[in-house]
């Protein structure tokens, strides 16, 4: 989408202008949003289980068609099935004047995966005390997918959306999106804007801004022996990958934002056999596409280079998100989002996030993205992850101005 030459004024589509009645509707349905939400947070969803993500996606599937949404079934192989739903616009090549609008499709993006175990959501179920929302992924981001759903209701009941709006909602964001990628890239090539419903930050700020990350793992093989009677004979994989972990530490730069963590070790036969085999799981994180094609270099090295005689490595990746960065269309549509948020109660900014989502795919394909819209919570990935309920209407609404001020003002 091409930027215009001058940034266009808002003042034809200012909050206080807008007088829809998708902004009521969506008012009144902070019950019906807090049931959605428990029924949603009460089904084990964790990345590798498809048939929890799969049965999230029923529950969606079902709310939406009952409001005459059509929803498509994108199956997935190994992990949860996509789901997109579209509310189509009355015309989607004129604004209500009558006159031509450029841009495409709005997409409402989200992940119905969590990173928790089976058996989370009856160990900490659904809890609802003094406006907090606990539960596995009651922010990150079952909330979210509430909002987003409640969103495209509103439209389809009400009208008024400038561009066909797609929910596209994926199940492998967790584990950097390996099947999900190609769908969320596709669906956000020519989009006029995109809205990622990840929880909001505590200080009400939605993310403009995102490290990359590469998510792989160093596979060392060694020989196994007695490691009594030929201690001598045997070659230790685990002593390889130790010393390899402490050279892949030593790549952290803080003052340039890049990160490595070893996070995850396995290996060996035994306790008295002399490990065969050991594997490290590493997360790199970076800020710039130019930091990522040097630390992989040196990761390179890493794995062919032999601390231990004998043994030898292998570097995979497995999962992989792009930098969430901004162009001039992007830091327009975050100025729209804040000035009608202010209508909500809140002027956001935009932040800078260190942890990576699927916003950045998005937004390397062209489309102006924003990520973190979503109703405001913290502690994901956590025991203590919880929801500001308070929170659930004012953000939907913010992004519904948002979008109906889209026509006029980018």
């Amino acid at each position: 989408m091409n930027a215009p030459a001058t940034s266009p004024s808002l003042s034809a589509t200012t909050p206080e202008t807008i007088d829809e009645p998708v902004i009521a509707w969506l008012a009144g349905q902070q019950s019906a949003m807090i049931e959605l939400l428990r029924e949603l947070v009460s089904i084990d969803s964790g990345s590798h289980n498809k048939p929890g993500i799969d049965a999230v996606g029923a529950v969606l599937r079902r709310f939406l068609e009952g409001h005459g949404i059509a929803v498509e079934t994108i199956p997935q192989k190994t992990y949860g099935d996509c789901l997109r739903a579209l509310v189509p616009a009355p015309d989607p090549g004129r604004d209500p004047a009558g006159g031509k609008i450029g841009g495409g499709k709005i997409l409402l993006l989200g992940h119905s995966d969590t990173v928790y175990p089976d058996g989370e959501a009856a160990r900490r179920p659904f809890m609802l005390s003094d406006g907090i929302a606990t539960g596995p992924g009651v922010a990150d981001m079952k909330a979210g997918l509430v909002m987003n759903a409640f969103l495209l209701a509103a439209f389809a009941r009400n009208g008024g959306a400038p561009r066909p709006l797609i929910g596209l909602f994926t199940g492998d964001e967790e584990v950097g999106s390996p099947e999900g990628r190609a769908v969320i890239e596709a669906e956000a090539r020519g989009a006029r804007a995109v809205f990622n419903a990840e929880p909001g930050r505590l200080s009400g700020n939605v993310v403009s801004r995102r490290k990359g990350g590469v998510f792989m793992a160093m596979h060392v093989i060694g020989r196994a022996a007695h490691s009594g009677s030929h201690f001598a004979e045997g070659v230790s994989a685990i002593e390889e990958l130790a010393r390899k972990i402490v050279a892949i530490h030593a790549l952290t730069d803080l003052a340039r934002g890049i990160t490595l963590n070893v996070g995850l070790v396995s290996g060996g036969q035994s306790v008295n056999t002399v490990a065969p085999w050991a594997e490290g799981q590493i997360d790199f994180r970076y800020v710039v596409a130019e930091d990522r094609a040097e630390i992989l270099a040196k990761l390179q090295t890493i794995a062919a280079q032999s601390f231990v005689p004998g043994t030898r490595a292998t570097l995979e990746i497995r999962g992989e998100f792009l930098p969430l960065t901004q162009d001039d269309d992007a830091e327009r549509l975050l100025a729209l989002y804040a000035h009608s948020a202010t209508a909500s109660g809140f002027t956001p900014s935009g932040e800078f996030s260190g942890g990576c989502a699927d916003s950045g795919f998005t937004a390397a394909v062209g489309a102006p993205t924003l990520c973190a819209i979503g109703p405001v919570g913290g502690k994901a990935h956590s025991p203590e992850e919880f929801l500001l309920v308070e929170t659930m209407i004012p953000r939907a609404v913010a992004c519904a101005r948002t979008i109906l001020a889209l026509g006029a003002a980018i």
